[in-house]
């Protein structure tokens, strides 16, 4: 964990309250629950189909920093070629040759984040909440962009709504990396601190809701 686990901002005392508490984490429980259930035959056919079109295993997982600056393994369907860590920048940008065929529908539809309800269901993620930047990014965080570590990260976020196209917006720039890091990343954390000021089960419903029908404009372009 090293510099991760260092002192954060903490909730202010007007942020507390039964749902911030306890009452989301038992919508995440359940909901990941029944997702996982409900969608354990599509996530086999998802499965057999990503084995099928390109070698390598089905599942891609890769350290994230969570709640308090504890690292954690984030659960994908593996998107890209074995070994694609290796083999460019860990940032990912429209036309990124090491995106799969079957891997770009995966990527575009968001299915490919579909086992994170695992990560939700063991107490790493939140249905809803800040998306869990890779350690290198949160390493140059400032002291008040930390604050995103003091609540659980989530699968859906208000930057994972506007920021949907984010690898379109990158593959504009002559330097991915860079550009990420300097406009996009500060953008999304004041989004994210945005967001832990809001939480509310409504706002966390309304936030799911935006992001099913963000999929479904995105899937129907």
């Amino acid at each position: 964990m090293g510099d991760f686990a260092k002192p954060l901002t903490q909730l202010r005392g007007d942020e507390a309250g039964f749902y911030r508490i306890i009452g989301k984490r038992l919508v995440d429980v359940a909901v990941s629950f029944a997702a996982l259930v409900l969608l354990f035959p599509f996530l086999v056919v998802v499965g057999i189909l990503v084995k099928y079109t390109s070698p390598g295993p089905v599942l891609y997982s890769q350290d994230r920093v969570g709640r308090g600056g504890k690292l954690f393994r984030i659960a994908k369907f593996r998107s890209m070629i074995a070994g694609a860590d290796q083999k460019g920048p860990t940032i990912t940008s429209s036309g990124d040759a090491r995106v799969t065929r079957f891997g770009a529908i995966l990527r575009k539809s968001k299915i490919d984040e579909i086992p994170q309800l695992w990560n939700v269901l063991k107490g790493e993620m939140s249905l809803v909440g800040p998306r869990p930047e890779l350690p290198a990014y949160v390493a140059s965080y400032a002291p008040e962009q930390r604050r995103v570590l003091c609540v659980s990260p989530g699968i859906t976020d208000i930057a994972s709504i506007r920021y949907r196209h984010e690898e379109g917006i990158l593959g504009q720039s002559d330097n991915p990396d860079e550009y990420y890091r300097n406009v996009v990343m500060p953008h999304k954390l004041v989004l994210n601190i945005e967001y832990i000021e809001k939480i509310s089960f409504l706002f966390d419903l309304t936030l799911v809701l935006q992001t099913v029908k963000s999929l479904f404009v995105s899937s129907t372009q």
